[in-house]
């Protein structure tokens, strides 16, 4: 199959781990949803060769990461790369949920075609930022 839709509440309830990759048939990049309990203290970890991006869906996330520590709240985002030692814990007084991607070996560059021609004009006045509603 070529594509696949999930809800982050199908994938289970509760605290920890939501296993996206899996559910929705992803091998190219890793990627999880995780749900941490109101004022959880996250795991202080690193990777050998996966770089992350932790995007914050709700709730507020507090990133520990070299000298630097930052609350984050929805839509915040941050990367982190593989052995660059961080702490992703709640800050706040209700659940956190972050959407995490992990991925190694570097960017594949734009390759997106368009199907129908009438979009092309479309895509290249939306990525110069010309496009109106």
């Amino acid at each position: 199959m070529g594509y696949a839709f999930g809800t982050i509440d199908e994938l289970g309830d509760g605290f920890g781990f939501r296993k996206v990759r899996h559910a929705l048939g992803i091998t190219a990049f890793g990627v999880n949803v995780v749900v941490y309990p109101p004022q959880y203290q996250g795991f202080h970890h690193y990777h050998d060769t996966q770089d992350e991006l932790y995007f914050v869906h709700s709730g507020k996330v507090r990133v520990e990461v070299g000298d630097e520590v930052r609350v984050l709240g929805p839509g915040g985002m941050v990367h982190v790369e593989s052995t660059t030692p961080r702490r992703l814990s709640n800050a706040g007084d209700a659940p956190l949920v972050m959407l995490v991607v992990g991925g190694k070996g570097g960017y594949v560059e734009r390759d997106g075609h368009m199907v129908d021609e009438a979009d092309i004009s479309r895509r290249a006045a939306f990525g110069s930022g010309a496009s109106s509603a």
